[in-house]
């Protein structure tokens, strides 16, 4: 179906991009997935071209492009590659806002240049062991010093776990108050601070996951972002966005397995004939191009809303919801037509598969996503 909500300057920004990757990832894809992690300077290359946070001002070293349909096109692109280690959007549509949003003018100019250029590689720490979409029931705390707060807690499935040099870590400051949280940026080497193994997963293989540990940790009152009781709220009001990025990497991933399967039907023969031939796989196929079409104009709305500050968390969920939904049946309804083959590594369905399966749990389950969209029914 034909887009029409990219224009000149997006479409050269594509270009560019795939290139980069092409170039730059995807003759490492091997290799990092055996690692478990991306190499660093492919951080810091990107950062060179432009593609860290390119909605940051130019003071810090940004391109000022303030116009979400960027981050979207480096999501699909990464889908398309089927890349999950090299976690862009996480870096500049997930953490990077909460410091351009929340921090102070000496913390932009402390910590973004060396994020936009690649050196800081951020990631966020909001789930627990017993606490992951209840941010409320999380045990995390930071205690008032004085010129100081001194954390304590762990943190789990935290991506970019091992990489990160800055974390972003929401903690209680107030027994008394459930919601009330702080934001407090934990920098590489800070004493009491420290990184469990590389977590084995289903998927994801090149993406560094792992636990955090907070054993009396001194931060900084100049490392905490905003009010000190005000995080929740901060968290709250960046998860429509957060959600809005899933899903433009949720409908581009089901695009990518939706394109892997039609080129594996087209060849595979059965019975003498293509397997595409068979009724039963084009109208599975037929119901799949249906399926995603429609997400990918919802998704793109979403995207349009969103330049315009009119995204709503129950939009957003909605997004969320429907696109990773979806994604999810199409890689299965894609191992399925691909038969035995599907479950084999070496092809590309089948780690699109096992990639596929978090995207249902992570920023906030699929359960939780439908109640927030029921809230937002009165219901």
């Amino acid at each position: 179906m034909l887009r029409n909500h990219f224009e000149t300057e997006h479409n050269l920004f594509r270009d560019a991009f795939r290139s980069f990757l092409d170039r730059e990832v995807v003759p490492h894809q091997e290799e990092w997935e055996e690692a478990g992690v991306v190499d660093r300077n492919v951080w810091r290359k990107a950062g060179e071209m432009g593609f860290l946070l390119p909605w940051a001002e130019e003071e810090y070293g940004g391109t000022a492009l303030k116009d979400f349909r960027y981050e979207q096109i480096m999501c699909e692109e990464l889908a398309a590659i089927n890349e999950p280690g090299f976690m862009i959007p996480l870096h500049s549509a997930l953490c990077g806002p909460y410091i351009a949003e929340y921090g102070n003018a000496e913390q932009k100019a402390r910590w973004l240049p060396g994020i936009i250029r690649g050196e800081s590689i951020l990631a966020v720490a909001m789930t627990e062991p017993s606490a992951g979409s209840d941010l409320a029931g999380m045990r995390t705390t930071a205690v008032d010093k004085g010129d100081h707060f001194v954390l304590n807690g762990s943190k789990v499935f935290i991506s970019n776990g091992l990489l990160a040099d800055l974390v972003i870590v929401a903690a209680k400051t107030d027994p008394s108050n459930k919601h009330a949280m702080g934001l407090f940026v934990v920098e590489r080497g800070m004493e009491g601070f420290e990184r469990g193994r590389n977590l084995k997963k289903l998927g994801m293989k090149s993406q560094d996951t792992a636990e955090l540990f907070f054993n009396n940790v001194k931060v900084p009152k100049e490392n905490l972002l905003g009010d000190a009781k005000g995080g929740f709220f901060y968290l709250m009001n960046m998860l429509a966005q957060e959600r809005l990025t899933n899903a433009c990497g949720a409908v581009a991933g089901a695009e990518a397995a939706l394109n892997a399967t039609i080129d594996y039907v087209k060849e595979r023969k059965a019975f003498d004939r293509p397997v595409a031939h068979f009724q039963n796989t084009r109208f599975k196929l037929a119901e799949m191009r249906t399926q995603i079409d429609v997400a990918q104009v919802f998704t793109d709305r979403c995207v349009m809303d969103h330049n315009q500050k009119k995204l709503t968390a129950e939009v957003a969920a909605e997004a969320k919801l429907f696109t990773t939904e979806l994604l999810c049946k199409v890689v299965d309804e894609g191992v399925q037509l691909h038969g035995g083959w599907g479950y084999m590594w070496e092809y590309p369905i089948c780690k699109m598969y096992a990639n596929a399966r978090i995207q249902r749990i992570f920023a906030g389950t699929s359960e939780i996503m439908k109640e927030i969209i029921s809230r937002g029914m009165k219901l």
